[in-house]
């Protein structure tokens, strides 16, 4: 499933992200291309694109890098659970458990922003109309 490779172009055409955004990502630690080319060029394979889906998600939602190399980090040792005890899930889990609770609170949050937003823009709409000179035929 994993086997097959990308280049950057595909990868940023997919994740709707530009080439400097995925290069930022890769320059901080995020998302790394799992392969070159001969060439030097960038190969990127399924999972590393969902890896950036989930930075893209995050994204406008508030998240830090840190928080979001945080999270990538705790459910990828869950995603490979064989190495770990019960302990060590249960916290990866706990951590996990956080971000969700945090992605929720934000879009709660981003919800009463655009209500907010609507009425706003209804509220000009409804000026427009009333200033708006009657046309008579």
């Amino acid at each position: 499933m994993d086997d097959k490779h990308m280049q950057i172009g595909e990868v940023a055409a997919r994740t709707e992200l530009s080439l400097r955004t995925i290069r930022h990502y890769e320059e901080t630690g995020l998302v790394i291309p799992s392969a070159r080319s001969q060439g030097g060029f960038r190969l990127y394979t399924e999972t590393d694109v969902q890896r950036l889906m989930v930075i893209r998600r995050m994204k406008p939602l508030g998240f830090t890098l840190d928080q979001m190399r945080d999270l990538l980090d705790a459910t990828e040792c869950l995603d490979a659970d064989g190495e770990l005890g019960d302990g060590e899930r249960e916290a990866l889990l706990e951590r996990v458990r956080g971000y969700e609770q945090a992605a929720t609170e934000q879009v709660e949050k981003l919800r009463v922003q655009l209500s907010r937003a609507e009425d706003f823009a209804a509220t000009l709409r409804s000026r427009l109309e009333q200033a708006a000179p009657v046309v008579r035929s």
